[in-house]
């Protein structure tokens, strides 16, 4: 049950959003047990960013939430690779990028909570 929110303050083009879901979707399997399968995601383009006092930079912003404990190692790994596909796909440099882990021991779907 995992979600992948990421603000940017760049465009983001349709054929962006595709390879961002794509990758994404091969990128969560990072966290054991998580798969594309169960992995919503959201984007938020042209957001009004900040870092260090500046917003002429390319920046993102990255919410990772998931059902259940994610280990540090695994974190480690994710916060990696979303930095290697936001340079990739939207020209955002690591250090222009954050990213938040958000874990839950409850999770609605369906009417019903895992």
């Amino acid at each position: 049950m995992p979600m992948i929110l990421t603000k940017t303050n760049t465009p983001i083009s349709e054929a962006d959003e595709l390879e961002l879901k794509e990758l994404f979707g091969k990128a969560i399997e990072s966290l054991p047990g998580k798969t594309e399968n169960w992995l919503m995601l959201g984007f938020e383009a042209n957001h009004r960013l900040w870092f260090r006092g500046d917003n002429s930079k390319a920046l993102a912003y990255v919410e990772v939430s998931a059902l259940g404990k994610i280990s540090p190692d695994s974190a480690e790994k994710l916060t990696a690779e979303i930095c290697d596909i936001l340079k990739t796909v939207l020209g955002i440099e690591g250090d222009g990028v954050y990213v938040k882990y958000e874990e839950t021991d409850k999770w609605g779907f369906d009417g019903g909570n895992f």
